[in-house]
């Protein structure tokens, strides 16, 4: 029996942020692939090494995790003002589905400086030494990024002294820009706050009326009260993904919440949109000792959140859950603008299971109407390995 060889595709495996992921050229895929479609997917995920049954990738490149278990493809922009289109598509782990509902704002920070090694952006836009700043389309959520990309002699420096809790050894800083970053074009309304208010009664079986802030910046969320779930906000992994009640309790919030949204019109379109919405719970600070075993104490932040994605509870924070959340405290009134103290606020720190993280928004009111002109963090991006990743040539 004859069978297929496999084939290579030029690929970089990248951390950006506390995730990771392969990245490609689109203009290196197989040309199946080149164009969205069953055959891109159907390479992303044996690339991936989905779906596995028994939830490891073992015969991929993913790792078992929502952080790891991503891809990303870049090109160079036609868009006026930008130099590259970034697409990014989360893998399921178990399943044989590619979400491309959202953006990932860790890979986001990997973006640019992969885009400066892999020749997508010109060289005069290039400085020898000092920050290159690179303009992203994020394809997925049609809005901007701008990516703040340290340089050495020339080359994107990688190595420094930034440390990011989550991440195990510091690195170089990439600064973010999320250009206005609400109201997704596909939320409802086309508005940050879907519903209109900044804090609804959303009706969950089996808990009621739950007080919720959803919003749709970064990334849509669905932000609820620690204590109104049955937690404080300390929580760390073990505590919430060791227990398939509360897990399933998550996932009816999350597909109750998106009805809500507007962003599914039935309740069982949530399985096909594992990536979004998130959901967090958040509380005011108090002290815990992150998965790390370090310290964090009440006074080191001004609030506590906790987010789940893709059915697990996150390790550290989705980037673009921290869009979400950096936006919500900026706006008076909201769960998490509450949290933290209330009142108006540009910025916060905020605990989560890996330690702190600062974010920061800038808020105005138009028309009556809350805006969030830009959103700002800070992450950091390290090649791990590049070269090609092979595929049996008719996994696609």
């Amino acid at each position: 029996m004859a069978y297929v060889p496999q084939v290579k595709i030029p690929a970089t495996y990248m951390r950006g942020g506390t995730s990771k992921g392969v990245f490609f050229r689109l203009q290196d895929l197989p040309q199946a692939a080149q164009a969205p479609g069953a055959a891109r997917d159907a390479l992303l995920l044996r690339v991936i090494g989905s779906p596995d049954p028994y939830g490891k990738q073992i015969d991929g490149m993913g790792g078992a995790t929502s952080s790891t278990s991503k891809t990303v493809i870049v090109s160079k922009s036609v868009r006026p003002g930008h130099d590259v289109d970034y697409l990014f598509g989360q893998v399921s782990i178990d399943q044989a589905f590619v979400d491309w509902s959202g953006n990932c704002g860790n890979l986001s920070a990997a973006v640019g400086p992969f885009a400066i090694s892999a020749g997508l952006v010109d060289a005069g836009r290039i400085p020898q030494d000092g920050m290159a700043t690179v303009r992203i389309w994020q394809a997925n959520i049609g809005k901007t990024i701008i990516a703040h990309v340290p340089m050495t002699h020339g080359a994107v420096q990688e190595t420094g002294d930034f440390e990011l809790d989550g991440v195990t050894f510091p690195a170089a800083e990439v600064q973010l820009e999320f250009m206005d970053p609400a109201a997704e074009e596909e939320s409802a309304q086309g508005s940050m706050f879907p519903t209109g208010n900044v804090v609804d009664d959303l009706p969950v079986p089996g808990l009621g009326a739950l007080k919720a802030t959803m919003i749709s910046a970064g990334i849509p969320t669905i932000f609820v009260n620690a204590e109104d779930v049955g937690y404080t906000g300390t929580e760390l992994q073990d505590a919430i993904n060791g227990d398939a009640k509360a897990l399933a309790m998550f996932e009816t919030i999350r597909a109750h919440g998106a009805l809500r949204m507007g962003l599914i019109t039935h309740i069982d379109e949530i399985a096909k949109r594992q990536h979004t919405p998130k959901v967090a719970f958040v509380a005011k600070p108090a002290s815990y000792v992150s998965s790390s075993g370090k310290a964090i104490d009440a006074g080191d932040v001004d609030l506590l959140v906790r987010a789940l994605s893709m059915g697990k509870l996150h390790h550290a924070m989705m980037g673009t859950a921290a869009v979400a959340i950096a936006a919500a405290a900026a706006i008076p009134g909201t769960l998490v603008n509450l949290a933290a103290g209330g009142g108006e606020r540009d910025a916060v720190c905020f605990g989560h299971p890996s330690g702190t993280l600062q974010v920061g928004a800038q808020a105005s009111q138009q028309d009556g109407d809350w805006v969030i002109n830009k959103a700002l963090m800070s992450r950091s991006a390290r090649v791990l390995m590049e070269g090609w990743v092979r595929v049996p040539g008719n996994a696609f």
